[in-house]
């Protein structure tokens, strides 16, 4: 019998889970993308963007296109690890 691991609940939210689970196959992604790609609100993305922001998981570079605003998002080295771990862990739950 394999040892149930803690799933980190920062990641274990589907909102955060989605971005992360985009943002790591992708050099960056902007929020209207995010937005479109999770169907989510620009409200809550905007919040669980901050939280994976403030855990180390991402960063986040607000710029200008133009005259309009530009947000792009990279996931860090820290969330990479992050997002392997919760994934290993999440396998010893369902194999």
């Amino acid at each position: 019998m394999s040892t149930f691991k803690p799933l980190d609940p920062l990641l274990h939210s589907q909102l955060r889970l989605a971005v992360m689970s985009l943002l790591i196959g992708l050099e960056e992604a902007d929020f209207t993308f995010l937005k479109e790609k999770t169907q989510s609100t620009a409200g809550n993305l905007s919040v669980q963007l901050d939280k994976l922001e403030k855990a180390g998981y991402i960063s986040i570079e607000k710029s200008f296109r133009g005259k309009r605003p530009l947000t792009t998002c990279r996931i860090s080295q820290v969330g990479v690890r992050a997002f392997e771990d919760y994934v290993e862990n999440l396998k010893n739950y369902i194999s």
